[in-house]
């Protein structure tokens, strides 16, 4: 019998497999004790096990790190790090001199004390910070995983014997079981808990692999063998798809991978309307290693260089070191002649970071002490990270973007603040470029409203249109309660994005459209009508915005932002430009 089950989608694509469940009840150490005299055996086989779950952590590490940079590489490092600490190995080994306990009961128990208080805290702390908290609970029920499988000496590499390629299925995944998943052995994972911003998740955006996290209770309904879909779209999992369900999914994988396909084709090719109107597409990155996903997609840069993942595992903020290394892999990976527009930090509210415990709790963080505003409070951090992307740029040509602008005093404090920085640089000797290009995003209605204000100040704008739309509604994107609210066509957003266009225009700065929005083909030709000729998207969206836009005459655009903005509601503006979106796409939109 055919099942569905829904949850967040983490990673596009779909996928058709047979089923590999993997630790559907996890390890379950029962209590045990030894005798006074197996003690000091006990004590051995500890640190052992603790010693080969170091050296797997530490090869984790160097292999990701050279598939996928550093910043991902970092993950295991925290792990390498935790079970090398002294502390808790003599916490450990003390469990096992006072209480007898088996080597195995020693770990679990003292790791599920450190989860339990982990999770009581959880629930104390501001919401912005409680993913965060969550997350740092998982991981240290990885780090249990990890120490048994070698004490119990149970396979932890069930991945390494396939015959076939599989959809893992799984309760939960840790970093260390993702770390072995490669395309060709794994299709696309599910599970039943997680979220989209866990470490899990993002490994799944970098190795480009269909994943559903955070579905609920399935894992009963599935023993291991079935045929299964991954939706990795829309957040479907199938079980035992009826041939009418197969059939379908597999004619859209074909599609997909024919549209890829086809897309692919024009990556040498330039983003030029038919009536030979070039549009730049740029590239939104969080990890340096999609710099090369941008190339190779036919991106002409980088628009939106996201810094938040450099905070991740880090129980100290990043060096300036770490900052700088992690800027110039994008600039040396792009090459000098390719513009790198660096967001500096954009902390707070639904992102995470060794700051959480810094930041005092606060009733509505999406208002509170976030982006700009904590870096202006956290100079220190702030500075440390100017400076960086200052000596970054003498590499290429690098642009610096200040986010969460929302008054024009913000705004020139920023650049204040750049200005000493600059002066400590040239006082110390130390290489920078001083006259790189300064943007800001128009990601509240304030800054639009002040965009004329704003644009004396700066060189290019970019537009972020997931906050954009959740200010302008009021509306929280990831609160299914208002859903129905947060839609980038509603007309107060379309409004406000021509008339930051048209004040771009007058004062002869570059204007960008970095959200969501313009990684959606529905969109692109509405954006190109509103007068934008840069656009800023995920790498694999990059092709098929292409294929768009050289498919478009911007007369026809024009008149399509005309109509839209004429309608009164995101309903009606949307199925205006679907329509049209089969028009300059025949038979390529469902």
């Amino acid at each position: 019998m055919e099942l569905r089950f829904y949850g967040i989608p983490v990673s596009p694509g779909v996928a058709i497999g047979p089923a590999l469940v993997i630790d559907a009840e996890g390890i379950r150490i029962t209590h045990r004790t030894v005798t006074p005299d197996q003690v000091p055996q006990e004590i051995i086989r500890l640190h052992q096990a603790l010693d080969q779950a170091v050296a797997d952590a530490r090869d984790n590490r160097q292999r990701i790190t050279a598939l996928h940079g550093p910043a991902l590489g970092n993950i295991f490092a925290a792990h390498e790090s935790a079970l090398a600490d002294t502390t808790i190995r003599a916490q450990m080994e003390e469990l096992i001199r006072e209480h007898n306990y088996s080597a195995e009961y020693a770990v679990s128990r003292l790791i599920r004390d450190y989860v339990k208080k982990l999770e009581d805290a959880a629930q104390r702390v501001p919401e912005h910070a409680r993913a965060e908290v969550l997350r740092r609970a998982a991981e240290f029920v990885d780090l249990e995983k990890q120490v048994l499988v070698h004490l119990l000496g149970k396979d932890s590499e069930p991945l390494q014997e396939l015959s076939e390629p599989v959809i893992v299925l799984a309760t939960d995944l840790m970093p260390s079981d993702a770390a072995d998943f490669t395309p060709r052995t794994v299709l696309a994972f599910a599970t039943e808990k997680g979220g989209n911003t866990s470490h899990t998740a993002i490994l799944a955006g970098a190795l480009e692999i269909p994943a559903i996290v955070g579905i609920g209770k399935f894992l009963t309904h599935v023993s291991g063998g079935e045929t299964v879909i991954v939706d990795g779209d829309q957040g479907v999992l199938v079980i035992n798809p009826e041939e009418s369900t197969l059939a379908y999914y597999e004619e859209k994988r074909a599609a997909l991978l024919s549209r890829a396909d086809r897309y692919l084709l024009l990556r040498d090719k330039p983003a030029v309307t038919l009536d030979g109107v070039p549009i730049r597409l740029l590239g939104n990155i969080e990890l340096a290693h999609e710099a090369q996903h941008c190339l190779d997609r036919g991106a002409d840069g980088i628009g939106l260089y996201r810094t938040e993942f450099l905070y991740l595992n880090k129980t100290a903020d990043p060096t300036e070191e770490e900052h700088y290394e992690a800027y110039r892999a994008v600039i040396v990976t792009l090459g000098a002649d390719k513009p790198v527009v660096i967001r500096t930090l954009d902390l707070g509210a639904d992102k995470f970071s060794s700051l959480s415990s810094s930041v005092a709790e606060e009733k509505n963080p999406f208002l509170g002490l976030r982006s700009v505003r904590l870096c202006l409070r956290r100079l220190d951090l702030f500075k440390t990270q100017l400076r960086a992307i200052l000596r970054a740029a003498a590499l290429g040509d690098v642009r610096i973007m200040f986010p969460m602008i929302s008054t024009v005093e913000e705004l020139r404090q920023c650049r204040t603040l750049l200005n000493e920085v600059k002066e400590d640089l040239w006082e110390e000797q130390v290489p920078f470029k001083a006259d790189l290009p300064i943007g800001t995003m128009i990601e509240v209605p304030s800054a639009a409203i002040l965009a004329d204000l704003l644009a004396r100040e700066v060189h290019f704008f970019s537009i972020g249109t997931n906050d954009l739309v959740q200010y302008t509604l009021a509306a929280d994107r990831n609160n299914q309660q208002v859903a129905n609210l947060y839609n980038p066509a509603d007309p107060a957003v379309l409004r406000l994005i021509r008339q930051v266009v048209e004040v771009a225009r007058r004062n002869e700065i570059e204007v960008n459209v970095c959200g969501e929005m313009s990684g959606e083909p529905l969109y692109v030709p509405l954006l190109v009508g509103l007068g934008l000729r840069q656009l800023s998207a995920t790498p694999r969206k990059i092709p098929e915005i292409k294929r768009v836009i050289r498919q478009l005459r911007t007369d026809e655009a024009e008149q399509m932002a005309y109509v839209a903005l004429q309608l009164e509601t995101a309903r009606q503006i949307n199925g205006y430009l679907r329509e049209q979106l089969r028009r300059i796409l025949p038979g390529e939109v469902e």
